[in-house]
């Protein structure tokens, strides 16, 4: 079983649990009139919380390591179920995701973004043909459409310095965005270690995603000049820096 084979048992699943009978059978004639004629898509995906409600899912819908889909509501998992029963093509599946990203609201914007990587696993031509949404999201100042955007579909498909941007506008944003691994280079270290060592400055919190990443990167943190701040004449920023410092050798020592 795929890993969107898999999305899409587990939406399954949890939606029986949360749907009463009513709701569930007017999802199951959304999917039969969406798979017959895919242009009605664009009459049941607005509709989809009016029948089957906008209450928590409760649980993640599938094995979800990033924790991506933990916040998801049982509107979303209805909306992206709707997604998969479209074809990849009359129109293309990454315009009709256009269409409907932008002719709806938050809701039916945030069930897209989530509903990208579920497609991308089934879909092998979708590729990187919908990360125009993923910019339009993370242009946006609504902090629900930027965690959305920074799910799976990114780290796979969206460039470098397009990624490093995302990460680094969730760090501003106080939005929890630990950068995956593999995506981790030195330029968005040098960015994350430059962060650290203004928030240091200004005497504010540093997330605790980006210790670990820095602990990866020591080159980083010696360029940001967060060692030069822990002899800052200011004491304030003195005792800031030593103390982010002293993070930075504690994470590096129980993660290295």
């Amino acid at each position: 079983m795929s890993e969107g084979d898999s999305m899409i048992a587990g939406l399954c699943a949890a939606l029986e649990e949360r749907l009463v009978p009513a709701a569930a059978g007017w999802l199951e004639g959304a999917l039969r009139a969406t798979a017959a004629d895919p242009d009605a898509v664009h009459d049941v995906f607005p509709a989809v919380a009016r029948h089957c409600g906008r209450g928590p899912l409760d649980a993640a819908p599938a094995d979800d390591p990033d924790g991506v889909s933990a916040d998801w509501s049982v509107a979303d998992a209805a909306r992206v179920l709707l997604l998969t029963v479209l074809p990849a093509d009359r129109p293309p599946l990454a315009d009709r995701l256009t269409r409907l990203y932008r002719e709806g609201g938050t809701a039916e914007r945030l069930a897209v973004l989530r509903g990208l990587s579920v497609l991308d696993d089934l879909d092998a031509t979708l590729g990187d043909s919908a990360t125009g949404l993923l910019h339009e999201a993370l242009r946006s100042h609504d902090p629900r459409l930027v965690r959305a955007a920074l799910g799976p579909y990114a780290v796979r498909h969206l460039d470098a310095p397009a990624y490093r941007q995302a990460i680094l506008k969730c760090v501003h944003m106080g939005l929890p965005a630990p950068p995956a691994p593999h995506r981790t280079d030195d330029e968005l270290a040098r960015m994350l270690a430059d962060h650290v060592h203004e928030r240091v400055a200004a005497g504010r919190v540093v997330p605790d995603e980006i210790w670990p990443v820095l602990a990866r990167f020591p080159d980083a943190v010696a360029a940001s000049g967060l060692g030069r701040a822990a002899d800052h004449p200011d004491e304030a920023r003195r005792t800031a820096a030593r103390r982010a410092l002293d993070r930075l050798a504690r994470t590096r020592a129980t993660t290295l």
